[in-house]
């Protein structure tokens, strides 16, 4: 029949698909996540002492059931659809994270407004924050990509965009994503094509930007100073790092065994959370610690190779910048933990406790298989006239 649609697919290619292998390393790492929050909250007291054992296992758990139904739904979605209320989805976020500034709406946690939230539910606007960030910037540098060389529209105007975001976020204290925001938006800037002139500048002037606030910063600056002496700060403010570094040295090869490890009796803060792959490194040893890092470094190789397919700027840019919250979060986390970095407190995608960002990794997941499905066609004519949909 002329107007008939019929689809052919390979199960091979579908199931070697780089967004398949993105998906099996994404279950692969939120498996181990839960597997080591058994151990990391094991011992876990509340405010009042009291134990309450796999607290966080539990949240964990319904964070990922979260996760996943987010990511279902958005792998759903008609993404050309959702583009028209891309300004929308900019101005609710950046409604929320002025929200969270203001007191008494806000949660104020160990001295930053981050969260919104009721009783033990809480919600980093932040982490919702990035993905409004490439969604929205994707869609206008998409939308003006034949004046990205201008300086006004195709520089300046998408520079405000990040700015408000990032300057938002950087009223909560929080440095570190407003950073990642920053350096997602000349990213995203320079795959769009935006001249060399406009952008080197301007990082230079945003990294002094940066500089004069960590100066400014006492905290921030007591972070840097105890990056360049661990051992000299290990009782003030390098003491996480130091305990972390304890964690790998005393897993060595094989690891001490799951639950065996003492970091997570509270002698390492926030075991469970920023500095959780340091657990995995004493109780399950150098191997899982290399295995994370490898099943990331695939998970972006498998990315790289599905961008190569985009059939337009706006997708090319969704899931580039989707792939960077991913990537660029587990290399800060990573290098922090492994003393490479200064102290940042940044969670590990997957793997560490937290409903916000396991919600953000849905997103990205969903964006991820999304496209592929949508990619993985092309529409060519038949003998009869009408059109054949086969895999690309």
């Amino acid at each position: 029949m002329a107007n008939e649609r019929r689809t052919a697919r390979s199960p091979a290619r579908t199931f070697f698909s780089p967004a398949t292998i993105i998906v099996v390393c994404a279950l692969g790492l939120t498996l181990l996540g839960l597997t080591v929050l058994f151990s990391a909250s094991a011992a876990f007291r509340n405010k009042a002492g009291v134990e309450v054992p796999y607290l966080y296992l539990q949240k964990q758990f319904f964070g990922v059931m979260i996760a996943t139904v987010v990511c279902i739904f958005v792998s759903r979605l008609d993404l050309d659809y959702v583009r028209r209320y891309a300004w929308w989805i900019a101005g609710a976020a950046l409604l929320l994270l002025a929200i969270v500034l203001i007191p008494g709406i806000g949660m104020k946690v160990k001295g930053s407004s981050r969260w919104l939230g009721y009783g033990p539910v809480r919600l980093q606007v932040s982490e919702l924050g990035k993905f409004a960030l490439v969604f929205c910037l994707a869609h206008y540098l998409a939308l003006n990509q034949m004046r990205i060389g201008e300086l006004r529209r195709g520089f300046v105007l998408p520079l405000l965009i990040v700015g408000g975001f990032a300057g938002l976020v950087l009223c909560e204290t929080d440095m570190g994503t407003a950073a990642l925001m920053i350096f997602v938006g000349f990213a995203l800037l320079f795959l769009a094509g935006a001249r060399w002139r406009y952008l080197l500048p301007t990082i230079g002037l945003a990294l002094g930007g940066f500089v004069v606030i960590v100066l400014h910063s006492p905290n921030r600056l007591r972070r840097i100073m105890a990056f360049l002496d661990p051992e000299g700060t290990r009782l003030s403010a390098g003491y996480q790092n130091w305990q972390a570094l304890l964690a790998f040295a005393s897993g060595g090869i094989d690891g001490a065994g799951l639950g065996q490890g003492r970091q997570q009796l509270n002698y390492l803060p926030e075991a469970h959370t920023d500095f959780i792959f340091s657990i995995i490194g004493e109780e399950l040893g150098l191997w899982f610690t290399l295995g994370v890092v490898l099943t990331f470094i695939l998970m972006l190789v498998a990315g790289l190779f599905h961008l190569r397919r985009a059939p337009n700027l706006f997708q090319y840019l969704l899931v580039a910048g989707c792939l960077m919250l991913m990537c660029v979060q587990a290399i800060v986390n990573l290098g922090v933990v492994t003393a490479l970095l200064p102290n940042k407190g940044m969670p590990l995608p997957f793997i560490s406790a937290g409903l916000s960002n396991l919600m953000l990794m849905g997103l990205v997941v969903g964006i991820i298989i999304n496209t592929q499905r949508n990619w993985g066609r092309a529409v060519l004519p038949d003998n009869a006239g009408g059109m054949r949909e086969v895999l690309a």
